[in-house]
């Protein structure tokens, strides 16, 4: 029984070296990294990178997954803001192993851990709202949409620290606020009403 354990933590070690090994070289090496050399920085032979991940599109999900799975946890960690902040550093550090996964027409469907990250942002959202840090009439879809776009910039544009901030300080000020409708000069005739002629 003890023999199996340690089987077991071998195998769970294993796993653990080949994603950050395979982090590591994808974002060195981009679409051109290879197995073989994630088995190398891991220190296990390519059979067992190969027993984990059959092909490269498995490992690139698992590293999808994975990186999910540290968002929620930080999610946990800190407020509204500060996770937009993090969630948009991570996305500017780690540049070419996101983007190689957007971009390398693996179907990755990971429904339940992006679930479970929306509802980690909408009880934030609601913990700001409550806080009177967020308007009322702010909701998760626009926040997400938000959070979406924001990775997406700091990704593609490769964004510094400085335009991080400068970015988030105008969106944080936005989410502050409720936008009053638009008003009417004074003087400004009423729309015409438009009647249909059929």
């Amino acid at each position: 029984m003890v023999e199996g354990s340690s089987l077991r933590a071998d195998a769970q070690r294993n796993h653990a070296r080949i994603l950050d090994a395979a982090e590591a070289v994808f974002a060195e090496f981009g679409s051109r990294a290879s197995t073989e050399e994630v088995a190398r920085r891991a220190g296990v032979a390519i059979g067992t990178v190969f027993r984990h991940f059959p092909t490269k599109d498995d490992l690139l999900a698992a590293i999808m997954k994975r990186l999910l799975a540290q968002l929620i946890e930080e999610a946990g960690k800190h407020d509204l803001f500060a996770f937009f902040t993090h969630m948009v550093a991570q996305a500017a550090a780690k540049k070419t192993v996101v983007d190689l996964l957007a971009g390398s027409g693996v179907d990755i469907r990971l429904p339940d851990a992006v679930g479970h990250l929306e509802e980690a942002v909408g009880l934030l959202l609601e913990q700001a709202r409550a806080a009177g840090a967020v308007a009322d009439s702010v909701r998760l879809p626009e926040t997400m949409a938000l959070l979406a776009s924001l990775c997406q910039g700091a990704l593609h544009g490769g964004w510094d620290q400085q335009l991080q901030a400068r970015t988030l300080a105008v969106i944080f000020t936005g989410l502050k606020h409720d936008r009053p409708a638009p008003r009417r000069q004074a003087g400004t005739p009423e729309p015409p009403i438009r009647t249909s002629t059929t």
